[in-house]
């Protein structure tokens, strides 16, 4: 089976299940649906960011502050995150990621807008990357990190609802 044909969710504005569809139509129809983001950590406290593939659906060889991605249809939340951390990083027994938060985010048109879910967890596996969903990987300090976000000289191109799920948990810390 396809991205676009795996069957997921779609929610309301409350995230209340209202019906299930494709992903690839979900997207083209901008339907409201779930996602869920990982924050990684390695032992050292360094955080995992990649770039996408240019084969992703949405946000093709952009750079991602977290792993994650699509509920599935009647999958939770917490289970998504475990599963897809697993998937990304290419590892198993990664322990269950924290849950931090949640926010509706609106992708202004790209693919409508979803439910994102935010966790974190620290990874002391070796991490063998999924081919199919990262193109580049490694675990930076948070300095290296803040020299690549939008606004420094040498700025990244980062996917625009991980850069604001990234933008609400550093004003959660406080930052």
């Amino acid at each position: 089976m396809s991205a676009s044909e795996e069957v997921l969710d779609v929610v309301d504005e409350q995230d209340r299940v209202v019906g299930r569809a494709p992903r690839g139509e979900v997207y083209a129809r901008g339907l409201i649906h779930r996602c869920t983001f990982v924050r990684v950590r390695d032992a050292g406290g360094r955080l995992f960011v990649h770039r996408r593939t240019p084969v992703k659906l949405v946000f093709p060889s952009m750079y991602d502050l977290f792993v994650g991605g699509v509920v599935g249809a009647g999958e939770s939340y917490d289970d998504a995150a475990l599963r897809e951390a697993e998937e990304e990083l290419g590892v198993s027994g990664l322990p269950r990621p924290e849950f931090l938060f949640k926010f509706l985010y609106d992708s202004g048109g790209v693919a409508g807008k979803w439910w994102s879910s935010v966790y974190e967890v620290r990874c002391e596996l070796p991490v063998r990357p999924q081919a199919e969903e990262v193109a580049w990987h490694a675990f930076l300090t948070e300095d290296e990190l803040r020299e690549r976000l939008p606004g420094a000289p040498g700025a990244w191109d980062w996917v625009p609802d991980g850069l604001a799920a990234y933008e609400r948990l550093e004003a959660e810390r406080g930052r």
